[in-house]
C-alpha cells in the first residue's frame, strides 16, 4: 500500500481536536463541598457535649467510639478538598490554605485532636477551621 502523503495530512486535520477545554476538577465540582466536614465536625461536638453531661459508663463508651468514627470522616473529607478540589491556582491566591488544613486535620485527628480527646473547646476550634475553609471554598466556586 501506498501512503498517500497529502491524504494522510488531511485525515489528521479532521481528527484534531477543533476545541481546547480546561478544567480544574476530575469531576463537576458540585461534588465538592465542606459542608461534609462540618457536619460531621458538629456531630463531634454534639456528642463530646452528650458525654460530660451523662455518667453512664455504657453511654460514655458508645459515645467515644462513635465521636472517634465522625472524627475520621472530618479528616477524610478535609483530605479530599486539600487534594483534590483546591490546585495550585488556589493555594497562590490564598497561601494559608494549607497551613489551614494541617490546622484543621490536626484538629479532627489523634494526638490533642478531637478524635483522641473529649474537649468541646478542641471540638469548636475543628469548627473555626472549617468555617475559614469553607469561606475560602465559596470564594474560589465565584471566580
Amino acid at each position: 500500500m501506498i501512503w498517500n502523503k497529502g491524504r494522510g495530512t488531511q485525515v489528521l486535520n479532521l481528527l484534531r481536536p477543533k476545541t481546547t477545554v480546561s478544567a480544574h476538577c476530575d469531576l463537576p465540582c458540585g461534588v465538592y463541598d465542606p459542608a461534609q466536614a462540618r457536619i460531621e465536625a458538629e456531630s463531634v461536638k454534639a456528642i463530646c457535649e452528650k458525654y460530660a453531661a451523662n455518667e453512664d459508663p455504657v453511654f460514655r463508651a458508645r459515645a467515644i467510639g462513635i465521636k472517634e468514627q465522625r472524627s475520621q470522616l472530618v479528616k477524610e473529607h478535609l483530605w479530599v478538598l486539600w487534594t483534590d478540589y483546591f490546585k495550585p491556582p488556589h493555594f497562590e491566591k490564598y497561601p494559608q490554605l494549607h497551613e489551614l488544613f494541617n490546622k484543621a486535620t490536626k484538629l479532627a485527628g489523634g494526638g490533642g485532636g478531637t478524635k483522641s480527646s473529649m474537649d468541646v473547646k478542641t471540638a469548636e476550634d475543628l469548627l473555626a477551621a472549617i468555617a475559614e475553609i469553607d469561606k475560602i471554598f465559596w470564594e474560589t466556586k465565584q471566580a
